[in-house]
């Protein structure tokens, strides 16, 4: 059954000195509107036309209602054609309702400021209009859903789809292997076009899918369930033995309205489906259709345009009594749910929640899919939509989740951004997990060149949980310096959210480096980029290569450590404290130098004192002693070229010569073996 919006109750008049050709063509064609049959509408209307073209108020009328009916067959494009004659015409002026139609074809094709425009225009004539203010507030929401979606990915059942309407997906299985759905495909067991749409009358047909995920050719479902008249949205029960389902039967081919089936499943065949008695008495024109049960098959919500609604096609709830084996008399799930227009295609849940479809709540045009929250028994309120991209300008309907989840399921549209086919189509989609991966380069910190083999031990932690390593895993970089830590599967991955990870990188003759990363907090994906420069402790000959770290300071002529308000050498030395922790197995030699100024004898002296300074401050945070050795180099080792005594005395002013002698005055350290064992400790 294909989604037919909201009919608009248009005032028909007739001019009586219109030709008899005339008459007939707008009689027909206004009959053939009243029975919904928009498509057959067309071509009489546009017969109607071309007679009308000494009538603007007539022409007028029926170009208004050439475009509802391409808006009932969800041909927007079309249908802003007409609307804009009817402007031009000047027939808002009689009928202001098509600014509000020509705002809603603009909302379907995404066009929100021009839509805008219209509906103020038409707030102007009509002030206290409720609809139309909504209307101008979904169309804001619409900008700031479509610039800020969700995460969700949408996807087209390319496989699934035909030229044709394809809509209503449901389970025909518990393992979700079998999708039964509605469709006006070729192959229709249908006699005839449906002068509503145009197409075939639609069926059921069910679709299975092969161990490697890919859906097969759609077949018809039984005969006992498809029919010379519609089939359409159908639900089954959790055991998959029953199946709820609309049917549109025909009387000497007279629409009698739509209506909701039963069948079993015994064996392998299907009865012959029985009406459900929902309709109130004598209302044979009436129609309900697109069932949702619950889990229990204890109650029923469907979509009808009973009497007592609150306007269009709103949702009902019919209780199944066992003793009796019939349904209750159907009970409007109220204003928290139902609108003025129409709600349609609701789907429970596993989890409780009732979603459905409406185009009379904030939305970004058309249809839109709605989740609404069971606040008590069998009642639903707080509504939200999905918002972009599980809703789109154009109409969403009819969705279906895997079980256990609301992250993964199908839905139907007429869109086409994405693909599509036919004039409604199915399409998959997902909320991918958040996932983190991290990519660590590792390069020589003297030369810039990649290591390779270098050892990479990355520690998940767990701050909430006592002891906190919840995973660890060593990796190796490749012959490029690298080694990506990414997705493994999807039920294993490297990094989860909420968590430290601590990244230790070694390789021999390098100092060990370490850094952390953390996912708490965070909603988004992420991709760490780690470059990790590794500190070489030998040069290419193999000789120990000296170290520089932090300035250390000492006052003038002094071997203690300067602290004062601008400078802590403490703080400096912390750098080496913490190579000497990741590092435990690597005695050093620390060095300290000084410049020229002074006897050769007195600045070795005093650099020997400020190297021991150095050594005492280490083992006051808890360095052995036995893994330091203090040498003072005094002034013979001079930092390089340039450097030396009898060239800074050649240099032009004082300020230069005091910050070469800087340079010279300097603390390092150089690794003399990686040989180091802590000694045991001992029970008292």
């Amino acid at each position: 059954m294909k989604i037919l919006k909201y009919v608009i109750a248009v005032v028909l008049f007739f001019n009586l000195n219109h030709s008899t050709a005339q008459k007939n063509f707008t009689v027909e064609a206004d009959a053939k509107f009243a029975n919904e049959a928009y498509f057959s509408a067309i071509d009489l209307y546009k017969k109607a036309d071309v007679k009308a073209k000494n009538n603007p108020a007539e022409k007028a009328r029926i170009c208004f209602q050439l475009a509802e009916c391409y808006k009932m067959l969800v041909e927007p494009e079309q249908a802003q054609t007409y609307y804009n004659r009817c402007v031009l015409l000047k027939y808002q002026q009689k009928e202001p309702l098509v600014l509000l139609r020509l705002a809603e074809v603009l909302m379907e094709q995404g066009e929100y400021s021009e839509a805008e425009l219209n509906i103020k225009s038409y707030i102007e004539i009509v002030s206290d209009n409720e609809y139309a203010n909504d209307l101008l507030e979904s169309c804001k929401k619409a900008v700031e859903w479509t610039e800020s979606p969700t995460k969700h990915l949408v996807q087209d059942e390319v496989l699934i789809n035909s030229d044709h309407y394809d809509y209503s997906p449901t389970w025909g299985d518990k393992k979700h292997n079998v999708l039964i759905f509605a469709s006006a495909r070729e192959g229709s067991t249908g006699d005839g076009v449906d002068a509503r749409t145009g197409e075939s009358f639609m069926d059921l047909w069910t679709t299975t899918r092969d161990n490697n995920g890919k859906w097969g050719e759609p077949q018809l479902l039984s005969n006992a369930i498809n029919t010379a008249d519609n089939e359409g949205s159908a639900i089954l029960t959790k055991k998959g033995d029953e199946i709820f389902f609309t049917r549109c039967p025909r009387e000497k081919k007279v629409d009698l309205g739509c209506e909701i089936f039963h069948s079993e499943l015994k064996g392998n065949n299907w009865t012959k489906a029985d009406k459900i008695q929902l309709k109130p008495e004598g209302a044979d024109t009436l129609s309900c259709g697109h069932p949702a049960i619950n889990s229990t098959v204890t109650y029923m919500i469907f979509s009808a345009d009973f009497p007592g609604g609150l306007g269009g096609k709103d949702l009902w709830l019919s209780e199944y009594d066992k003793r009796e084996d019939s349904w209750l008399g159907p009970v409007n799930l109220g204003d928290q749910i139902n609108t003025a227009n129409d709600e349609m295609f609701p789907y429970l849940s596993d989890k409780g929640m009732l979603y459905f479809s409406s185009n009379g709540h904030q939305g970004l045009g058309g249809l839109d899919i709605f989740k609404a929250e069971e606040i008590s028994d069998k009642s639903w309120g707080n509504v939200e939509n999905l918002k972009f991209p599980l809703n789109s300008p154009e109409h969403d309907f009819g969705i279906l989740f895997e079980t256990g989840t609301d992250k993964r399921g199908f839905l139907s549209s007429s869109r086409h951004d994405l693909g599509g086919k036919g004039k409604d189509d199915l399409y998959n989609f997902n909320l991918p997990d958040i996932q983190f991966a991290l990519s660590v380069f590792v390069s020589n910190k003297e030369t810039g060149e990649p290591v390779p083999g270098v050892t990479i031990k990355l520690t998940g932690i767990d701050t909430t949980v006592a002891g906190g390593i919840v995973s660890e895993v060593v990796k190796t970089t490749d012959a490029e310096g690298k080694f990506i830590f990414e997705e493994i599967s999807r039920a294993k991955r490297y990094i989860l959210k909420d968590k430290v990870y601590q990244i230790e990188v070694e390789k021999d003759s390098f100092l060990v480096a370490s850094n952390q990363i953390t996912t708490y907090g965070l909603e988004n994906s992420k991709r760490f980029l780690e470059e990790v420069f590794l500190q070489p402790v030998v040069t290419e000959s193999g000789e120990a290569l000296v170290i520089d770290f932090p300035e250390v300071q000492y006052a003038l002529n002094k071997a203690e450590l300067l602290v004062s308000e601008n400078v802590n050498s403490k703080d400096s030395l912390d750098f080496l404290y913490a190579t000497l922790i990741e590092n435990p197995s690597i005695i050093i030699e620390l060095q300290a130098h000084t410049d020229c100024r002074g006897s050769d004898s007195y600045n070795k002296k005093l650099s020997q004192r400020r190297a021991q300074s150095c050594v005492d401050y280490l083992v006051t945070k808890g360095i052995p002693k036995e893994r330091m050795v203090p040498v003072g180099y005094g002034e013979d080792s001079p930092r390089g070229e340039g450097l030396e005594c009898n060239t800074i005395s050649k240099l032009s002013t004082k300020e230069e010569q005091e910050a070469a002698h800087q340079k010279n005055r300097r603390t390092q350290f150089r690794v003399l073996s990686f040989d180091y064992v802590y000694p045991e400790k001992t029970e008292e």
